[in-house]
């Protein structure tokens, strides 16, 4: 499955060292969460995910504050396509492993 959607990057308030996510929309969370998954932990889903001209591979995990999923954004990735605080990140989505 791949979606595509453009969410702001925001800071998890209680690491605010290094963590750092998006919100996956709830019409494509609940996409994600009707999938047959394998158990993983934290109930996370292995995906491929490219912004800008960034690919890489982790998972996005359920999130109870947000009713649906949130994906990490590494220093890497936000360094290397300027992402700012709060702004709007186009982000494609493809599921693996499933």
């Amino acid at each position: 499955m791949q979606i595509e959607f453009t969410a702001p990057l925001w800071q998890w308030q209680v690491r605010t060292d290094s963590w750092w996510f998006v919100t996956v929309p709830p019409d494509e969370s609940d996409e994600l969460a009707d999938l047959p998954l394998p158990p993983r932990g934290f109930g996370s889903i292995r995906v491929r995910v490219t912004v800008g001209k960034t690919t890489w591979t982790t998972s996005v995990f359920p999130s109870d504050k947000d009713g649906g999923y949130v994906l990490p954004m590494k220093k890497k990735v936000r360094e290397a396509e300027s992402l700012v605080p709060e702004k709007p990140v186009s982000v494609t989505l493809e599921t693996i492993d499933i």
